[in-house]
């Protein structure tokens, strides 16, 4: 039996960390620390107790067993968000995902004398009230692409007999794992609309009027009535109008009910001018416009046609790419792994130029006589001098030396044709770390010629150093009249500084 709703509810005792959960399918689940608390009940991160991984990727929720926001929502997630039914779900759909957390167990348990009833979740991360910023407003095509996604989710779990009640951008949270996936949560007011097929009737109670978010609860809840599917639909357009003009024509208003419910009545009435004539000044709200206009002419027991709404939204068919936000004016886009993968390609990339450079100085220092070493190490530290000129000197500088290492290198081929081979990495090496975030990619494309070179697993070079090699590019250079005057200058002065080496080490 579900507990006595008496509107006010005692926030339980926290339970300890480390405090081992048995749900009613036998599964044991650790709890980890409380990261949130509402107005009824607490969160903690959790594991299964089989698994030590400690990166917690569900939550607990906790609530004491009598009261109700909780049982509302656990009932839901069992009717409706158990991961069979999500995946048999996009399939038939043929979804990329679809945006409810999934659902993994529930029990009661006992902590000093009191019986707590929990509820395992999958884990999110950051709603869009904390992206949004103080505006609260995002890119339009960001806008459209969540109304999409919740139109997703609410023909979801409209279709399950429940409707949600309550979306707004702080029940709208991005995956922990997904960043670039949105999802629906917070279903501790969510209503069975339809049970066993049964639609409620329509009746207006004023008692139980203006129930939600006043700032996006629909007409109907203004009035008392139940909510139905065009509640959901009309608060996601009240939302998505939020979203993109940052503020509402009631929002002056929200310390009067009444007053709200009279302005959301005016602009529905008076579409879709209403709504076009509130965009701010250089952009459009006829997509919305058009969207709430769809949404009024609904009965307050049909089925929208999803399908049809979500074109309104996307007129033009195009596929839905990553989420962007806008905070305080400044683009933000939202990390994704494949964000993630490119800045470790970058990464990777500086580092195996400087593996490169060290080989190189390495291999050269071994292979000269003392004498070419003690030149090649005296040339590196007059280049480190160069930092401390001028810029305008320092890059000439720069510049000059660069033509002389260029010179200095051919020099070495030519002195040392049969031992260049230590350069000539394997085409092989080049081609497979193209995936380098994937141990199985990894794995496969990992060529025999790799032992050779240990130091620089995880390494990828640049565009400009492919598989051709190092030494055909240096092959090609050729020197101007200019470059053989700088030659021979730093020629004839690297030999002083030989004679006065030499004379200092014959006088020691």
């Amino acid at each position: 039996m579900p507990p006595r709703r008496n509107g006010k509810y005692k926030l339980p005792v926290p339970l300890p960390e480390g405090k081992v959960l048995d749900d009613t399918e036998g599964k044991q689940w650790v709890l980890g620390k409380m990261i949130g608390s509402g107005g009824f009940g607490l969160i903690y991160l959790a594991f299964p107790a089989n698994k030590p991984d400690r990166d917690a990727r569900h939550v607990i929720k906790v609530e004491y067993q009598e009261n109700g926001p909780l049982f509302s929502e656990l009932k839901f997630y069992q009717r409706a968000a158990k991961e069979d039914y999500i995946k048999k779900w996009i399939e038939h759909k043929q979804l990329d995902y679809l945006g409810i957390p999934l659902f993994y167990g529930s029990g009661l348990t006992e902590f000093n004398g009191k019986s707590y009833r929990f509820m395992v979740i999958e884990r999110l991360g950051i709603d869009l009230q904390k992206i949004s910023g103080h505006s609260g407003t995002f890119k339009k095509s960001t806008v459209l692409q969540l109304g999409i996604r919740m139109l997703d989710i609410l023909e979801y779990i409209h279709e399950k007999e429940y409707v949600h009640g309550d979306i707004k951008a702080a029940n709208l949270l991005l995956g922990y794992k997904n960043p670039d996936r949105v999802y629906l949560a917070d279903y501790g007011l969510c209503y069975r609309y339809c049970p066993n097929g049964n639609h409620k009737q329509y009746q207006e109670n004023p008692r139980k009027g203006h129930n939600g978010t006043l700032e996006f609860t629909s007409l109907d809840a203004h009035k008392g009535v139940a909510p139905s599917r065009r509640s959901d639909v009309e608060i996601l357009g009240y939302c998505m109008l939020r979203w993109l003009c940052g503020n509402l024509p009631w929002e002056r208003h929200l310390k009067d009910p009444v007053a709200v419910q009279t302005a959301k009545t005016n602009l529905l009435d008076e579409l879709p001018e209403s709504v076009l004539k509130w965009a701010p000044s250089g952009s459009s709200c006829s997509e919305i416009a058009q969207f709430l206009k769809c949404v009024h002419s609904l009965a307050y027991d049909e089925k929208p046609n999803y399908h049809m709404l979500k074109k309104t939204l996307n007129p033009g068919g195009m596929p839905l790419g990553p989420l962007e936000f806008s905070n305080k004016g400044q683009r933000e886009n939202v990390r994704t792994p494949n964000d993630q993968k490119a800045e470790s390609q970058r990464a990777a990339t500086k580092q195996v130029n400087q593996m490169r450079t060290k080989l190189i100085e390495k291999k050269i220092c071994s292979e000269r006589n003392a004498e070419s070493c003690a030149t090649w190490t005296q040339v590196q530290k007059e280049k480190k001098l160069i930092g401390s000129m001028d810029s305008e000197t320092a890059q000439e500088s720069i510049r000059r030396r660069q033509k002389y290492e260029s010179q200095e290198l051919l020099h070495e081929i030519n002195s040392f044709p049969q031992k260049s081979s230590y350069l000539q990495f394997p085409h092989s090496f080049y081609e497979s770390h193209q995936d380098f975030t994937s141990p199985d990619k990894f794995s496969k494309s990992r060529s025999p010629a790799w032992d050779t070179y240990p130091s620089t697993v995880g390494m990828e070079v640049t565009n400009t150093e492919s598989s051709t090699g190092l030494w055909p590019t240096i092959f090609q250079l050729t020197l101007s009249e200019e470059a053989k005057a700088d030659v021979y200058y730093y020629g004839f002065t690297i030999l002083v500084l030989l004679v006065l080496v030499c004379l200092a080490l014959y006088f020691l």
